[in-house]
């Protein structure tokens, strides 16, 4: 037979339990206890040896079980001979024997699968009652029809010879074979089990006394308190321990019944004329029938429930500690990539500053060759578009995170937006309009990262796919939303392939023949900060027709004082007295840059090369702002930021770093820093901040940009 139908194990399984001839010795043992009972009490109390051989035919592998079941069926035969049965039953009860057998472990192999773990309890009852009983029964039904036909008995006396001949056979299977297969898997039950063998031993050595105490008396029919202990060991001891707990119940039972004690002598048994011929002890062993039956199904069900519990709690175990594991490889692996992140855009920015800083202070010098400016201005637009697409890959590696929300103004973002397209639609010969409409003028609180990061894409790609006319920026209010309209008068696209264009690295044209430079990541962006702001991104395009991009965002007004704060503070200060700046730095070039920068706009600028000079110059000189790095040997920005914080000075730290993402600038605001700047800077951007801090240093918010 094939599959789960097949009656021996797979050849492939793992040897493990009993030996084969541990199987024919079991085999023999029951065998004498059979032929004892008989020449006894002229009846075989119970026969095990049937549960002795569907174990083998379960568990051995092929060679091996035909071996066991060849050499249990010539000892069958010769103990009925010996037993004295007459023909035909000294071969016929040997070949019903492997019959049952047969039928018994086929079914089993179907219904229990090919492994037969009976420690599970779905196992254990279709093992029972899907296997065992139709087994039996088949074989009941012969037996019975040929003792009918043979001895022409009564039918209460057939009644009795079915009944004694199904239980009996019955408990032997199910307290043999089960208990034998659990056996056999013991391996399995070594890491479930609640007791330790010594509590094992000691729970089942006084269930064992227990149940000598009750069958070895003729006081009291006390049979059910064997059970609390039964179920003590079923609960605390694994199934292989159980099921040797009920074999050995069921021989001292067996045996104290069979001497005349137990609650089987203390029994009323009815008078039926049919049986006035049989011994009573043959009728008192129904008492011990349904006893054992009891232990069976209190015992087995009860440990396999149990052991089921075990091995799950075990395995919700081992799943959650991979759980737990998994989780902290993740959050390692974020706290990598974050740190890796963070040291990509260090490491980039620091060289762009130098780049983009130098080129901007020659284009500013005064007597520059016409050409010598154009080439410092391409070097310059150049290394700002490096540091956009640096930005752009390093935001959307990093992914989602939370809204830096603040009071904003929407012309002034949309101004920073627009500016690094102004000088490309220029040279294009384009024209670069902007109209905020007076429902959009008022304050609104927002992400002025976000947005303007956002807003500059949307520009840029309407600049670069725009060859004739023009880029028209509308803002506008409408029904609680802002609206941010980005239209050009380009080719177009067709508005089938618009939702692809928000996937990463993704292009309208991809072919090496394309027009136009791009990494495909900006609408990307762009709806992914929409997103987060709780908006979204319509697209108006046909062929031929240019395109308009419009952002959605509900963004709420915020107070107008709060925009107003910094403008009000500026005629405050003093401008007659140039600033007196410390420029904290560990590169040289970047010193230098920051210095060229201050210096045109008549500052006066004091360097140091890492956070400890800049300690000691704060404590003995005055300053009006400090320009401070973060990553310095000996001591770092944030470091001396929090020294200086300590001596009780007031003087504005502007962090001037390559450490630009949004929890950089959070932890230099929190070390006591009054705003941060990223690298590379800009003249416009270093000024702006520079106001800012020395017209209300009160009042200076951090920029994240």
């Amino acid at each position: 037979m094939h599959g789960r139908w097949r009656l021996f194990r797979h050849d492939a399984g793992q040897a493990s339990g009993p030996h084969a001839l541990i199987y024919v010795a079991l085999f023999v043992l029951c065998l004498v206890f059979g032929i004892w009972s008989a020449r006894t009490f002229d009846a075989v109390v119970i026969w095990p040896a049937n549960g002795v051989m569907l174990a083998a035919a379960l568990h051995l592998h092929r060679r091996r079980a035909i071996q066991v079941l060849a050499a249990c069926l010539v000892i069958n035969l010769i103990g009925n001979v010996v037993r004295g049965d007459i023909a035909p039953f000294w071969w016929l009860n040997a070949v019903m024997n492997m019959g049952e057998v047969l039928v018994a472990a086929i079914i089993a192999r179907r219904v229990c699968g090919a492994a037969l773990d009976i420690r599970r309890p779905k196992r254990l009852w279709r093992f029972a009652f899907l296997a065992v009983v139709p087994a039996v029964l088949l074989s009941m039904v012969i037996s019975i029809a040929v003792a009918a036909a043979t001895f022409r008995f009564p039918m209460g006396t057939l009644m009795f010879m079915a009944q004694r001949f199904f239980v009996m056979e019955t408990l032997g299977l199910l307290m043999v074979a089960p208990a034998l297969l659990l056996i056999a898997k013991a391996h399995r039950f070594r890491s479930t089990a609640p007791a330790s063998p010594t509590e094992a031993a000691l729970l089942i050595v006084l269930l064992m006394l227990v149940t000598a105490g009750i069958f070895f008396q003729n006081v009291v029919p006390a049979a059910f308190l064997i059970f609390p202990f039964l179920l003590l060991v079923a609960f605390r001891t694994p199934p292989s321990w159980v099921a040797g707990a009920v074999i050995g119940v069921a021989v001292i039972a067996a045996t104290g019944t069979l001497s005349g004690h137990g609650p089987g002598t203390l029994s009323k048994l009815s008078e039926l004329p049919e049986l006035s011929d049989r011994p009573a002890l043959l009728r008192q062993l129904n008492i011990y029938y349904v006893f054992l039956l009891g232990v069976l199904v209190t015992a087995l069900p009860v440990s396999a429930v149990m052991s089921e519990r075990r091995r799950l709690i075990l395995c919700l175990k081992a799943r959650t500690e991979t759980a737990h594991a998994a989780r902290r490889r993740a959050e390692q692996a974020d706290a990598a990539k974050s740190r890796f992140l963070a040291l990509m855009s260090h490491e980039m920015r620091t060289p762009l500053n130098s780049v983009t800083g130098y080129a901007e202070v020659l284009a500013r010098r005064p007597g520059m060759d016409l050409d010598a400016v154009s080439h410092l201005g391409h070097i310059q637009r150049s290394g700002d578009a490096l540091l956009m697409l640096v930005e752009d890959v390093l935001e959307i590696s990093r992914g989602d995170d939370v809204l830096n929300t603040t009071p904003l103004s929407l012309l002034q973002v949309i101004d920073a937006a627009a500016a690094p397209s102004r000088i490309e639609a220029a040279d294009k010969g384009l024209t670069l309009s902007v109209e905020v409409r007076p429902d959009a003028l008022a304050p609104v609180i927002g992400d002025p990262r976000r947005l303007r990061q956002a807003l500059h894409h949307l520009i840029s790609n309407a600049v670069k796919f725009t060859e004739h006319g023009g880029v028209r920026i509308l803002a506008d209010r409408i029904d609680g939303q802002v609206l941010i309209a980005v239209s050009d008068t380009g080719k177009g696209f067709d508005p089938v392939a618009a939702p692809r264009l928000f996937d990463p690295f993704v292009q309208g044209d991809d072919s090496i023949s394309r027009a136009h430079i791009g990494a495909g990541i900006g609408l990307t962006l762009v709806k992914r900060h929409a997103d987060l702001m709780g908006g979204d991104v319509v697209i108006d395009s046909q062929p031929g027709e240019g395109a308009t991009f419009t952002l959605r965002l509900p963004l709420a007004t915020a107070a107008p004082e709060a925009m107003a704060n910094h403008a009000d503070a500026r005629a405050e200060r003093d401008e007659s007295a140039p600033p007196r700046i410390l420029v904290v730095d560990d590169h040289p070039a970047n010193r230098e840059v920051a210095r060229l920068m201050l210096t045109a706009v008549g500052c006066e600028v004091v360097e140091a090369c890492d956070g400890d000079e800049a300690i000691d110059m704060a404590a003995t000189q005055p300053f009006d702002l400090i320009l401070m790095d973060v990553r310095m040997p000996r001591v770092d920005g944030l470091a001396a930021t929090r020294a200086i914080r300590a001596t009780g000075s007031g003087v504005p730290i502007l962090a001037v770093t390559a450490d630009a993402m949004p929890e950089d600038a959070a932890r230099c605001l929190a070390a006591g820093m009054d705003a941060h700047l990223a690298k590379p800077i800009s003249h416009h951007a270093l000024y702006t901040a520079m106001e800012r801090l020395l017209c209300a240093p009160e009042t200076a918010e951090a920029e994240a940009a």
